[in-house]
């Protein structure tokens, strides 16, 4: 079984599903969508991330490197990426953490340790774990023990996904997974392929599978200024959800916000908002209007 690499876990979260959750990030997206807030998710290899407001220029880096990879500069330290090879013995002694690799592999036992040390957290709220990223249904042998596992053990599971895989894929992990997080952008296949970097026919085609086969769903839309934060798209959106076979639908509507900047910095790459930005709240409230009236649940945030 192939694992994929995990890039955070994060305890105590309270947006990605019921009660309080562990959430577990896998690296690795088909999509490549301009306003991702996690940017080291794409890539599904390791990837070292500097924090140059961290670093105090002790030089320890330059001289563990055992390529020669890294030089001290004003600037700080600066990896040469056709030397290095991500072997991560400069963020071992780094003093400030300001070098972070991203990204390791972690056998399903040694993530079960990581989850039950937070039982008494979903026994009280009613959580459980929840598997982000990235894209976890790219790795779903994995993904799959992993699921199977945690409903062994009386786990609550949840998936956050963009949709995009095969269909006989979602169907498979459907049935070792209790609530699904299904993150829909735009109707529109051209607005869709410009900014998330692929068709989304998939997507539309896969969340009517997943809905007529009886899977709990939950819809979450980013609303982005310049992008999709008009009453046209959010009224094809809200036609679209409505069509689908089940009860009423929970839609969550997530404002567009710019913090993914800061960890493009950290990926030595720059962030170009272009046309996005955070929408107006008269632009958020006439985009949730478009959903009144429905068989829909709307709520502002995760």
């Amino acid at each position: 079984m192939k694992h994929p690499l995990i890039f955070d876990i994060k305890r105590y979260a309270i947006n990605d599903g019921p009660g309080i959750r562990l959430t577990i990030f896998f690296k690795g997206c088909p999509l490549s969508c301009a306003w991702c807030h996690n940017p080291e998710s794409i890539s599904s290899k390791q990837q070292k991330l500097f924090t140059k407001a961290k670093c105090i220029g002790c030089g320890e880096c330059v001289k563990v490197c055992p390529l020669g990879a890294v030089t001290m500069t004003a600037e700080g330290p600066i990896t040469d990426p056709r030397q290095c090879n991500l072997c991560g013995a400069c963020a071992e002694v780094c003093p400030t953490r300001a070098i972070e690799m991203s990204g390791r592999q972690y056998e399903i036992e040694e993530l079960m340790e990581i989850v039950e040390k937070e039982r008494p957290f979903f026994e009280q709220s009613d959580g459980g774990v929840t598997i982000s990223g990235g894209e976890p249904l790219l790795h779903p042998e994995y993904l799959l023990e992993l699921l199977k596992t945690c409903g062994q053990n009386r786990i609550h599971r949840v998936i956050d996904t963009s949709g995009f895989c095969a269909p006989e894929t979602l169907l498979e992990v459907a049935r070792e997974t209790d609530l699904f997080l299904y993150d829909l952008k735009t109707i529109d296949d051209g607005l869709h392929r410009r900014f998330a970097g692929v068709s989304n026919r998939r997507i539309l085609d896969n969340l009517r599978l997943l809905a007529s086969s009886g899977a709990e769903i939950a819809i979450r839309i980013p609303v982005i200024g310049g992008v999709n934060a008009d009453e046209a798209s959010a009224s094809a959106l809200a036609d679209f959800i409505t069509s689908l076979e089940g009860d009423e639908r929970v839609v969550h509507l997530l404002p567009y916000h710019g913090i993914a900047a800061g960890k493009h910095m950290k990926l030595g790459a720059q962030y170009d908002e272009g046309l996005m930005r955070e929408p107006s709240g008269d632009e958020l409230e006439r985009f949730g209007a478009c959903f009144t009236g429905r068989k829909l649940k709307v709520i502002v945030g995760g």
